[in-house]
């Protein structure tokens, strides 16, 4: 199983998107193809992503049962904690702002 999310990405690579995978819903693509096409589609998505984000999420055998890379800018970056991949969250810029004014605690 397949799945990559864009956001704001160009209409051509949509389309090329399309030819491989089934839409399901606006930027949501899912399909079952091999390795060789998972990594051919990846490569697309990062030669025609321009100023959008994506995030590729397939089966494998690990702990959660599934693996995921991310493209562009996002506030939601992949990080591993005990060889467990999971998903941090960024600070909003008024958040990161308000944090550098905090004295440092540790």
């Amino acid at each position: 199983m397949l799945v990559i999310v864009v956001e704001n990405v160009p209409a051509r690579l949509r389309g090329r998107l399309g030819v491989y995978l089934i839409e399901v819903r606006a930027g949501v693509y899912v399909g079952d193809v091999s390795k060789r096409v998972r990594l051919m589609l990846w490569e697309q998505v990062a030669s025609f992503i321009e100023e959008g984000n994506a995030v590729l999420m397939w089966s494998t055998n690990t702990e959660s049962g599934f693996a995921f890379e991310t493209l562009g800018k996002n506030r939601r970056i992949p990080v591993e904690f005990d060889g467990l991949q999971l998903v941090s969250f960024l600070p909003l810029a008024e958040d990161a702002s308000i944090l550098k004014k905090l004295p440092d605690v540790l």
